[in-house]
């Protein structure tokens, strides 16, 4: 039998590699500008075309390369950064594994201009499918100029697999976010399709979070900073009331690097507990500083995992600062001392005239074992009562415990029931502000309030959308707003759905916009909650907006738009959203098809009560 085991073709092993390392056009950018930085570039600019599927061009004026690194870049695990295992243990710069250049060449069509800055003349190279076409002197400028052009063309299967453009380019923005705020010293510039989203100068962290996120998150940022010998923290956490529905502003960086950290997460979740609006997320740009020797970033391909020695200390200390911070600005509830009741400190008089000390009258016969004795002093007086004054003491309370037998059932009912009323032959209850309850035949039926009223809306909007027929309610006063990058695009992307709805949104650019009207059949004082909830809800799905886009479009609307837990209904209110809920085609599931309603079998309470 002849040998079956063969050692792969470098091109093939390539292609290999890329499908760990080259997921999506973002992970191109995320290597490149990542080399970039190690080269010591203080300027990076990224054009790209399409969301980087035609053309992703990538420009730095770093270092450079001779001809000889040019050509040696694109071998598989060819690095600057490591020379001996000991090396992994100390690392403080970014890629390092050395199969970035290679996994791209392998999927794409790549050129390179690089050129030292000592020397006059500099080397192009041109690389398809792993196979080298050209490399040749050339003149240009220093530094180094990728040009990645028609990313997966040899691989079809997953150039199919790659999402809409609006998609991947907030992948890409995304990945520049990470980027952009572990490294503020350096400037950015992103450009697509000839419009550019962020023109970066040299910032500070501060200055570079609101640059990437908008001049509404500046006074919502609390400073962090805790100096120990086993790890440094600074950096910024968001303000309790302005936390989101959603993950997008939540930054770890160790060293310089962007991490995913869920155990962190958690410290900080709980130095927030009990502050935050219910299921809320606050935003976070914490930095830290650790002995490269007590962590290992070598365990994951994209290396945004990182494993700490100390995970337990560096948890209490994350905790404590976060804490701390809030503490310090007031965010954590404290004892109003303004309130009522307070001690008022009499001011002087403005006359010139001696402040006498106050008279202390004392009465020396006085004999506080004579009990029938009168007593003054200070200019009060004091005498006993007489006993037949304290008798028949207990008339005071002779209708006490009457009273309390007819409030304590009120009370006791107003713990658990809102709501109780019986109309139009029904009966329903409203429990903990969150639930519907009615009797039926067979037993108790729960309704979930806000999965109903969810229900209840979409199959709304699904009808107008279908009749085409939408009436918008132009607003008084319109409302300005303004998002982050990848907020802003993915509004523009949603801009004609949200229009065959009856909302009437402008682009104002710069990543503002302006809302002018509303449809009609939504009731909302706040029209700008309404879309922060909308994108929030977007967000959070990973499909395709173009799939049945209007259908998501009017599910993430009505779960925006619906009744919150904790909202008190009238009984009539009540009424009406059981009626409306019953006249749906499908009452039994929300739009995302979670359960609606249960029925508690009159069976199940018996055999709790045995």
């Amino acid at each position: 039998m002849s040998d079956i085991i063969q050692l792969l073709p470098d091109s093939v092993a390539n292609q290999i590699a890329a499908g760990e390392v080259i997921q999506r056009p973002a992970s191109v950018v995320k290597e490149l500008v990542e080399n970039a930085i190690d080269a010591g570039a203080t300027q990076i600019k990224i054009n790209l075309k399409d969301a980087g599927r035609t053309l992703i061009q990538i420009s730095d004026n770093g270092c450079g390369m001779s001809d000889t690194d040019a050509r040696m870049a694109f071998e598989r695990h060819a690095t600057s950064k490591i020379k001996s295992a000991n090396d992994l243990f100390a690392i403080r710069t970014m890629g390092f594994r050395g199969e970035a250049l290679a996994s791209i060449a392998a999927i794409a069509d790549v050129e390179l201009h690089t050129k030292q800055h000592d020397q006059e003349i500099g080397t192009f190279i041109h690389i398809s499918g792993s196979k080298v076409q050209k490399q040749e002197a050339t003149a240009c400028a220093n530094g180094t100029n990728f040009l990645v052009k028609n990313l997966f063309f040899n691989v079809p299967a997953r150039r199919k697999f790659l999402k809409s453009n609006s998609t991947e380019l907030k992948h890409i923005i995304n990945e520049i976010q990470r980027i952009a705020l572990a490294n503020p010293e350096i400037c950015f510039s992103l450009i697509h399709n000839q419009q550019p989203i962020y023109e970066l100068g040299q910032d500070n962290i501060r200055k570079r979070v609101v640059a990437l996120f908008g001049k509404n998150i500046n006074q919502n940022l609390i400073p962090v900073e805790t100096d120990t010998s086993l790890i440094k923290i600074k950096g910024y956490i968001g303000q309790p009331k302005h936390a989101r529905k959603t993950f997008g502003e939540q930054f770890f960086f160790v060293n310089g690097r962007y991490m995913k950290h869920p155990f962190f997460h958690r410290a900080v979740m709980q130095a927030y507990e009990k502050i935050l609006p219910p299921e809320t997320i606050p935003s976070y740009f914490l930095y830290f500083e650790v002995d490269p020797g007590n962590i290992d970033i070598n365990i994951h391909p994209t290396k945004t995992e990182v494993k700490f020695e100390s995970e337990s200390a560096i948890w209490q200390m994350i905790q404590a600062s976060v804490r701390e911070a809030l503490g310090k600005f007031n965010v954590v509830p404290s004892i109003d001392f303004d309130q009522a009741g307070s001690i008022e400190i009499p001011m002087p008089k403005r006359d010139h005239s001696e402040i006498q000390p106050p008279s202390i009258k004392i009465d020396p016969t006085y004999n506080p074992f004579e009990t029938e004795k009168k007593y003054s002093g200070g200019g009060s007086s004091y005498q006993p009562q007489e006993k037949s004054q304290v008798e028949h003491w207990e008339k005071l309370y002779q209708d006490f415990e009457k009273e309390t037998e007819i409030l304590q059932p009120k009370q006791e009912e107003n713990l658990e029931i809102e709501h109780s009323d019986q109309f139009s032959g029904k009966t329903f209850i409203q429990f903990k502000s969150k639930y519907i309850l009615s009797p039926v035949k067979s037993g108790l039926m729960v309704i979930d309030q806000k999965r109903a009223h969810e229900r209840i809306l979409f199959e709304n909007f699904m009808a107008v959308l279908a009749s085409s027929e939408v009436a918008s309610q132009q607003q008084l006063f319109p409302h300005t707003f303004e998002l982050g990058a990848d907020d802003a695009e993915l509004l523009r992307s949603m801009l004609e759905d949200l229009k065959s709805l009856g909302f009437d949104i402008r682009d104002f650019g710069n990543n503002s916009f302006i809302i002018n009207g509303t449809p009609g059949m939504l009731d909302s004082s706040s029209p700008l909650e309404i879309i922060e909830s909308l994108l929030e809800d977007m967000k959070s799905t990973a499909s395709n907006l173009k799939e049945k886009a209007k259908e998501k479009v009017a599910a993430s609307l009505a779960r925006a738009s619906a009744i919150s837990y904790g909202s008190s209904l009238k009984p009539e209110e009540i009424n009406q959203l059981i009626d409306q809920l019953f006249a749906c085609t499908e009452p039994n599931f929300s739009p995302s098809g979670k359960q609606v309603l249960t029925i508690m079998p009159i069976e199940q309470f018996e055999k709790l009560l045995r």
